[in-house]
């Protein structure tokens, strides 16, 4: 019997001990190095959350990038080129929320750049006090999360079983978070809520091994846990699997077809968000939640539920 057949079936039995082994530590390595580039590189933040001004023209096909930064003269400004859905050229540059004051300036210079008159030069601006608080609320969201989360699988399952899905949705996240920072992708509202979707996705499979774990819970006298563990996750493997193969197809298409070849930029945010970390949640459900919490139980935490 080949393994796609073992694994639609449900009666494949592959050794994830070994590889465990492996991936547990390098997932805790993995998520400290995310941590310290996010610190030290940061996320590009979206006009949303750090306040600013938002300028485009539309420009000739001669218009460079170098030519829109000289004209604005901002040093600290965001320049790039863009197109609309019909092929149209701009320049769109982005400040911060200290050049407000200079907008009628930025508005003259970039409508002399294009040739055309200041009140078809789009502005779109927003006070660092409104970026504050858009902040202040998708972190409170993000702690509302964790607690609920916490609370809800302590009272489910077991309270170690909430430590190894918590952990598997941090990891998700820092590591999202750590792919937009390298790659310097825009973090807008979009993104966020895309993050919190992940957060859902991630912990919906967790879930779904930890409770296949208790319900294999009698054979730990027999095997040991992570022998225990092991049987229940190849059990549930390919429902990981095929959960997460549903969900990112259309994921893709939103990415690829909306994102891309509509020119949906929010769009394009939002998938990708999402693409990255429904893969992630797959990975950490499997590799991740479930050796950390075979790893804590060997080690005496935790009662398991009848």
């Amino acid at each position: 019997m080949s393994l796609r057949t073992e694994l639609h079936e449900g009666t494949n039995d592959i050794d994830l001990v070994p590889i465990w082994k492996r991936t547990l530590p390098g997932s805790v390595v993995l998520t400290v190095l995310s941590i310290v580039l996010l610190i030290v590189l940061g996320l590009n933040m979206s006009i949303d959350f750090d306040g600013g001004g938002i300028f485009e023209v539309p420009v000739e096909e001669s218009v460079t990038v170098a030519d829109a930064r000289a004209a604005v003269d901002v040093a600290d400004a965001r320049v790039q080129t863009v197109e609309n859905i019909d092929g149209q050229r701009f320049i769109r540059v982005q400040t911060g929320s200290e050049e407000l004051d200079n907008a009628d300036a930025i508005v003259a210079a970039m409508a002399e750049l294009g040739g055309v008159e200041p009140d078809l030069v789009s502005v779109n601006t927003i006070g660092p006090t409104w970026g504050d608080e858009i902040t202040g609320r998708a972190l409170r969201a993000l702690v509302f999360f964790f607690i609920a989360v916490a609370l809800y699988m302590a009272w489910s399952l077991e309270w170690v079983m909430a430590i190894g899905a918590l952990a598997a949705v941090v990891h998700d996240l820092v590591l999202t978070a750590a792919v937009y920072s390298i790659f310097r992708f825009e973090v807008s509202p979009g993104t966020v809520i895309a993050l919190l979707t992940i957060m859902g996705y991630s912990l919906y499979d967790t879930v779904v091994v930890y409770d296949k774990v208790r319900e294999y819970g009698a054979d730990v006298p027999k095997v040991g846990y992570t022998r225990m563990v092991n049987t229940a996750m190849n059990r549930v493997m390919m429902r990981s699997i095929n959960t997460t193969l549903t969900t990112v197809l259309p994921v893709v298409a939103m990415l690829i077809i909306g994102g891309f070849f509509l020119g949906g930029a929010t769009l394009r945010g939002f998938a990708l968000a999402l693409f990255v970390g429904l893969l992630l949640g797959t990975y950490s459900s499997i590799f991740l939640a479930a050796p950390l919490l075979a790893w804590l139980k060997e080690r005496g935490l935790g009662v398991a539920k009848a």
